[in-house]
């Protein structure tokens, strides 16, 4: 049957190799089960009802999306709710409530049709073709260089904000930074505090035991090399918590809720949509609201598939990714499930490519991972002790291998170059993929004006140049 529904065979690969990818992308994306709730309601400032909502609705509509992308598209790829986006989300809720006037979770439920209006916009442009057009319209070198450019977002991630340690004040002590500066400034340990320095050295060594047996298994021809390389990192944490910093790993097992919050979601954020209070915002203020929304989500789903899908040899000799238009309509009803359920954008994850770099080549891949996130509705317990160090394991590692996707760029032409390495840089900086490509689009166009070759450059990147322009400068 699975051969059937996912042509296991015609894609080089089988259950074993596409089962242990689904629980490595997974794994890489388990941090957003609570860091979302986290994000979007002010890590529980606004009510724990309201938490356990949009841990629930988190956990469903990743499910929903991801396990759509298997079936419809037969694609590696999961999603669940955008980074950067559910921030952006958060801020926007909080200005809606205060210029209305009205509570904090009222602000959410007019938010959400902001989400369900896009996901229905984006549906249609995915049924038409028009998206597909867009992606179509990124010229072939910038293509080829969002796959480099997501390596360095994940590399950053990696050795930046995923592998740091907090103080009690809340102060981001970001590991490899003060890791170096220990090693020359003495009084660095009486600065943080014993126990978050201590924390701070465990994660950085963590992170790279999990990096160094990564490779190691994967030169040994190790199927899954990424998966058994974070469980390692995370056996050393888990030791290294418990022998150093006096702490049990395992405690917050003994008081964990098992029994997932169904009666919060239904009451706060299952089709709870306030639209007294949306048509309280202005016509002006919810176009503008969904276009920024849009003109992100787009070109972040645009960027990680292709990015991804390079990385696993799944595009044709154009740079286009087959299936695209169910890839993207997924994407879109993914959306939409997430606004009904009560979480921001869904779109499609760049930790996708720990689990293609870990042999996932189908849908099945997919499925494995959106029944993961299902069954963390009832074990999102266990998920959560996996520490971000090893996490971070794999997303340096991943982004090492992406990074060889510079070799296929034509490097010696300085018109192609520049926009790419504009883009490169303007990923990591931003923290957005769309923004990067924004970048490199207007970057490409301006080059090849100046170069002469301005008939190079086709109408539709023309005009999404232009967009991002007025995004960029305009206060959207």
């Amino acid at each position: 049957m699975l051969e059937k529904l996912f042509k296991l065979k015609e894609h080089g690969t089988d259950v074993k190799t596409e089962v242990v990818a689904g629980l490595t992308t997974f794994m890489t994306m388990a941090y957003i089960i609570a860091l979302n709730p986290n994000l979007l309601t002010g890590f529980g400032a606004y009510g724990q009802e309201l938490w356990n909502a949009v841990f629930l609705a988190t956990c469903i509509a990743s499910a929903f999306g991801t396990i759509l992308m298997a079936l419809l598209a037969n694609k590696p790829f999961a999603m669940s709710s955008g980074m950067g986006l559910n921030s952006f989300f958060a801020v926007v809720v909080a200005n809606i409530a205060a210029i209305a006037g009205v509570s904090y979770t009222q602000g959410y439920q007019a938010g959400l049709i902001i989400i369900l209006i896009e996901g229905i916009v984006f549906l249609i442009l995915s049924v038409l073709n028009v998206r597909q057009k867009i992606v179509e319209a990124i010229p072939l070198g910038i293509r080829l260089g969002i796959s480099p450019g997501i390596g360095l977002m994940l590399m950053n991630i990696g050795f930046g904000s995923n592998a740091g340690v907090y103080g009690p004040d809340g102060t981001p002590y970001y590991a490899m930074g003060n890791f170096f500066a220990s090693l020359s400034a003495g009084n660095l340990a009486g600065q943080m505090g014993p126990e978050a320095w201590a924390a701070m050295i465990l994660t950085v060594v963590t992170m790279f035991v999990g990096v160094f047996a990564i490779v190691a298994l994967n030169h040994k021809g190790v199927k899954g090399s990424v998966l058994y390389g974070m469980l390692i990192a995370s056996v050393v944490y888990w030791a290294g918590e418990f022998i150093f910093l006096g702490v049990n790993p395992f405690a917050s097992l003994a008081t964990a809720s098992w029994v997932p919050p169904f009666k919060d979601m239904a009451a706060l954020t299952l089709c709870k949509f306030d639209f007294a209070t949306f048509k309280s915002l202005g016509v002006v203020t919810i176009v503008t609201l969904i276009l920024t929304f849009g003109i992100i989500d787009m070109f972040d789903t645009i960027g990680t598939v292709v990015g991804t899908a390079s990385r696993a040899n799944m595009i044709d000799a154009e740079g286009n990714v087959p299936n695209m238009k169910e890839i993207l309509t997924a994407d879109a009803v993914g959306t939409i499930a997430g606004a009904c359920t009560g979480t921001s954008t869904i779109t499609t994850f760049i930790e996708s490519a720990s689990g293609v770099e870990a042999g996932g080549r189908t849908g099945l891949t997919a499925l494995v991972t959106g029944l993961m996130f299902a069954a963390c509705m009832f074990i999102s317990p266990i998920a959560a002790l996996i520490p971000a160090a090893a996490t971070s394991s794999a997303l340096i590692y991943v982004g090492i291998l992406m990074l060889q996707g510079l070799a296929n760029i034509d490097l010696s032409d300085i018109a192609t170059a520049a926009p790419v390495f504009i883009m490169l840089l303007a990923m990591p900086i931003s923290g957005s993929i769309g923004h990067g490509i924004g970048l490199g689009l207007i970057s490409y166009s301006i080059i090849k004006v100046l170069t002469g070759k301005a008939k190079d450059v086709s109408a539709l990147t023309w005009v999404i140049s232009i967009i991002f322009l007025v995004k960029f400068f305009v206060a959207l």
